[in-house]
């Protein structure tokens, strides 16, 4: 497809090098030759210096012929001008990042009145994310599909668990839970497990289950999953205002720690069921003071990384609560992996990667679609939705006869309202939703699990 990008920050420099690397036609827009050049110099992409909302700009970047048009500029407002001047020059689809809590409310209106095929909050996907963990707190990462009947979880198994040294074919009997094993990380080692894989302690599982099962998994596999019921936030950005609704309205305690005075009071009119504390949280003695060592979870949202970390880290030494750490700038990705952060939260690379299932969702070639995508295990592995469509190769077949390549698995079935966690008599059926998890990237069409 041909796409434009106006915004050369971090998330359109990211989209650019992951739709670039897909084969796509990408060409980039921003006022600032500096950023456009740093881009340029490292990805076969054409860059445009100038506004991105302007007609005669859009028009020598190519619209009347692109697919897609995608605003990530700083500015709400410029994003969603720039897509209104897209969809009155050509027919193209067009997403924007929308940020203002302001706009969150009248986001369906505005979606369908300008004509979007997507808006993005990338602080209400990362408050979603974080929400999602706290619920099951022995997890590292969770994703839905199949709205929401569907979830793939990810986790370490500890020493003591009862999955140490344990087959995967294994699980179902001994721990009577409908779960599959999709992916497995050992070290800098990534597997799509056979039946006949060892388990170990240390290894990150992901695998696919439904909500119900996944809780259930957890308990029998001795993980404790206690409720979260404090929760402390240091930051009151827009996330910690998304986030905290989120917890206050299922009846978690949370804790604001925000610096700013005036943000403060701000907050106190937004959130009227949490508590909202002015102070300086790297002193340490305010978090003690504040009760950190009884926390159940914490999460580390300033605006500076080097101050998550350290926040991050003293929570760790203090308290036995899941920490969350927003990290902005991967430039050190390596060092920060190896250090005791508990989960880290990027709010660029989330909204980075809730664009690109947009984008391959709106690939069709062949009939059938990727309904949902999800990069998994250190974006080494994909997860994708696919709907069944009428293909004599794939329908009807069991599973265990199909053809399909290496290191590739079919991880759910979704049929009207029953989901099917499959073995190798299982059949595709018409209008199913299927999960395909894989190390092949850039499957556009189900029928490319086939050899």
């Amino acid at each position: 497809m041909k796409i434009i990008i106006v915004g050369c920050g971090k998330v359109g420099t990211t989209l650019a090098e992951q739709l670039d690397g897909e084969g796509h036609d990408i060409t980039l827009i921003d006022n600032k030759a500096t950023s456009i050049r740093n881009v340029t110099d490292t990805l076969d992409v054409m860059g445009i210096v100038g506004n991105g909302a302007s007609y005669h700009v859009q028009m020598t970047a190519g619209i009347e012929k692109a697919d897609l048009l995608i605003a990530v500029t700083g500015s709400d407002e410029l994003n969603l001008l720039c897509c209104l001047i897209a969809r009155q020059a050509s027919d193209c689809h067009t997403i924007a990042r929308v940020r203002n809590p302001q706009y969150n409310d009248e986001i369906s209106y505005i979606k369908s009145g300008m004509g979007l095929s997507m808006i993005i909050n990338p602080e209400l996907e990362t408050a979603t994310d974080i929400s999602r963990l706290i619920r099951l707190p022995s997890a590292i990462k969770i994703d839905t599909f199949a709205k929401g009947k569907v979830e793939l979880l990810k986790l370490q198994i500890p020493q003591e668990s009862i999955l140490n040294q344990m087959k995967i074919m294994d699980i179902p009997s001994r721990i009577r839970c409908k779960v599959l094993v999709c992916a497995v990380e050992r070290g800098d080692e990534v597997f799509i497990p056979s039946g006949n894989f060892v388990l170990e302690s240390g290894d990150k599982i992901s695998f696919i289950a439904t909500p119900k099962d996944a809780a259930y998994f957890f308990h029998k596999a001795g993980f404790t999953n206690g409720l979260i019921k404090d929760v402390m936030i240091v930051g009151g950005g827009n996330i910690a205002v998304y986030l905290a609704n989120k917890l206050t309205a299922t009846g978690v305690t949370v804790k604001i720690v925000e610096q700013s005075r005036e943000r403060c009071e701000e907050l106190s009119d937004m959130l009227p069921n949490a508590l909202i504390i002015n102070a300086n949280a790297t002193d340490h003695n305010v978090l003690i003071e504040e009760g950190i060592t009884d926390m159940d979870a914490f999460v580390s949202l300033t605006n500076l990384d080097e101050e998550n970390v350290l926040l991050s880290l003293y929570a760790q030494k203090k308290s036995k609560a899941k920490v969350f750490t927003k990290i902005t700038r991967l430039t050190y990705d390596d060092v920060i992996r190896e250090m005791s952060l508990g989960i880290i939260i990027n709010p660029k690379a989330i909204t980075a990667d809730r664009i690109i299932q947009h984008v391959r969702a709106m690939q069709n070639p062949k009939g059938s679609n990727v309904e949902t995508l999800y990069k998994i295990v250190s974006n080494k592995v994909e997860a994708l939705e696919f709907h069944v469509r009428n293909n004599p190769d794939l329908v009807g077949i069991p599973l265990s006869n199909l053809q399909t390549k290496n290191n590739l698995l079919v991880g759910c079935i979704s049929r009207k309202d029953r989901i099917i966690i499959p073995n190798g008599q299982d059949v595709l059926q018409i209008d199913d939703t299927v999960i395909i998890v894989t190390t092949q990237t850039g499957l556009d069409d189900l029928s490319d699990i086939l050899e």
